[in-house]
């Protein structure tokens, strides 16, 4: 049920994720606005995921001096991944051996709730706050694990590599078209006729899908005036602006990665938006 007086009545709002769509769906239509679900991507299951058993087993064979966890669920899922593997216990073991930086607060009890300790983690869950610090520390000569979250992070692991470090990608997460792409090409459509008032995105790798979908239906340029112009595209944060902003989109950004600061976001843009028109 919507709210009294909600702000999004009257307004369609396009929901790409794969994860926690449907907590997403029931924010915007909480505040009267109307859902278009359809994800550009889905995960590789975790249990069944060979690269991330591989770089797993990479790390216990030779410890890492230093771990970066990102994501609460990511890291959760990695361990529980490990666990299924029966290595779950060696895999904390060295883990706690290592100098672990957590990206933020979520991620900061996910890794006490291990039995783990952080070495450090930023107020802001700035992954560019991270860089800092540990470039300001010195990675040359460390093997430094970087727990992946969907997105490649590769500005993120170059800058460590060029620092000296000895990086490794712990690809918690992949993603993989949607396997039924019908719902996804019917919200290109929707973009390109402007038939939405914004499109939301939480993972990078979700907007370059989008992209791609588009150009794979002759449609890209459509889709980008129509973001240019008419549509909004809303972005969980920097990072998962980025594909989008390459190809000249303006993006907005809550000041906090969380889904009830994008679905605020929207709240506050939307109305303004239309009142200007």
């Amino acid at each position: 049920m919507a709210e009294q007086g909600a702000p999004l009545t009257g307004f369609t709002v396009g929901v790409t994720a794969a994860r926690r769509a449907e907590e997403q769906a029931a924010l915007i239509r909480r505040r009267g606005g109307g859902v278009v679900l359809a994800p550009a991507l889905r995960t590789v299951p975790l249990a069944d995921d060979t690269e991330l058993r591989a770089a797993t087993r990479g790390l216990l064979a030779v410890p890492p001096d230093t771990v970066v966890a990102t994501t609460a669920v990511g890291f959760r899922g990695w361990l529980e991944a490990a666990a299924g593997w029966d290595e779950g216990d060696a895999l904390v073991e060295r883990l706690r051996g290592a100098r672990l930086y957590a990206r933020g607060p979520k991620v900061t009890g996910a890794v006490r709730a291990a039995g783990l300790r952080e070495e450090w983690a930023p107020a802001s869950e700035s992954m560019a706050e991270v860089l800092e610090r540990l470039l300001g520390e010195g990675v040359a000569g460390r093997r430094v694990a970087v727990q992946l979250h969907g997105e490649p992070l590769d500005a993120f692991r170059e800058a460590l590599a060029a620092g000296g470090a000895d990086v490794v990608a712990v690809p918690v997460y992949r993603w993989l078209p949607p396997l039924d792409q019908a719902p996804l090409d019917a919200l290109v459509d929707r973009i390109a006729a402007r038939g939405l008032d914004a499109v939301t995105f939480t993972s990078a790798p979700a907007a370059a899908s989008l992209l791609a979908r588009a150009e794979e239906r002759g449609a890209a340029r459509e889709v980008l005036d129509a973001f240019g112009r008419d549509v909004l595209a809303a972005c969980v944060g920097s990072v998962t602006a980025a594909p989008l902003r390459e190809r000249g989109v303006p993006t907005r950004e809550p000041e906090r990665f969380r889904l009830g600061p994008l679905v605020q976001l929207l709240c506050d843009e939307l109305p303004a938006r239309a009142a200007g028109r």
